[in-house]
């Protein structure tokens, strides 16, 4: 079946009865569509609609055929390269199932003798630059955690957003950014040793803030945007105490 979305994407790409859109895509101008249609997936998980989820994983099924038929073009790999990437990954990292060891040795340990083969060899390599910022934050802590350089609980970090929330209310305009960006960075730390997925914490969040505001919306109708802020708020209140 994979063979007919091959086939349309080999008709799209063609420079000269293709689509004029399609056919002048790069990796890097459809890089954002393949981010979007990974998120669209998540949506669908978290929404539990299982018709969505098939059509939002095709989505994200062409972009990897659009990416690999790009690499083709010029040479670099095929789309039967990418399945076989994978497939050697999957076997390499499951010895204990489809080779002949006794047990696994260990998620990390299989991933550290990966590393080790590539040239950047840090703690901290092949933590993908593209992911949401929060979640990018997490990885990178956790590996350094793997080598020793971590707080031994959650009173360091704790300490820590203190102390960069001084430096934020303390820093001019030209370096209030980067100091904001180490508050977040500290507070995604407290999360981690609570065991909090600060990224799955944030998104109920603005879950939470969405719901409450269109019910402050609705409560106030038409006069809600002439309302004052402490009208607001005590709109706010209430939709809270109704455990909104």
């Amino acid at each position: 079946m994979i063979e007919r979305l091959v086939s349309i994407m080999a008709r799209l790409r063609d420079p000269v009865d293709g689509c004029a859109w399609d056919s002048v895509q790069t990796w890097a101008t459809i890089a954002p569509y393949t981010i979007e249609e990974a998120y669209e997936v998540a949506d669908a998980i978290a929404r539990n609609d299982p018709t969505d989820l098939k059509d939002e994983l095709g989505d994200l099924l062409l972009q990897v055929v659009f990416h690999s038929r790009i690499a083709e073009e010029s040479g670099a790999f095929t789309l039967e390269d990418v399945v076989a990437a994978i497939s050697d990954k999957m076997e390499r990292r499951h010895p204990h199932i489809f080779g002949n060891a006794a047990s696994s040795p260990g998620w990390e340990t299989i991933k550290a003798s990966e590393r080790a083969t590539k040239c950047d060899r840090s703690a901290l390599a092949g933590v993908a630059i593209g992911l949401p910022a929060l979640s990018r934050a997490e990885k990178l802590q956790k590996r350094g955690a793997r080598v020793g350089f971590d707080w031994p609980d959650a009173e360091g970090p704790i300490a820590k957003i203190f102390e960069e929330i001084e430096e934020v209310r303390e820093a001019s305009s030209a370096t209030v950014a980067e100091e904001i960006g180490d508050l977040l960075f500290a507070v995604t730390n407290w999360a981690r040793h609570l065991g909090v997925d600060p990224e799955a914490a944030l998104r109920d969040g603005n879950a939470k803030f969405e719901a409450r505001f269109r019910a402050i919306e609705v409560s106030g109708g038409e006069a809600f945007a002439a309302m004052t802020l402490d009208q607001k708020e005590g709109l706010w209140q209430e939709v809270k105490r109704r455990g909104g």
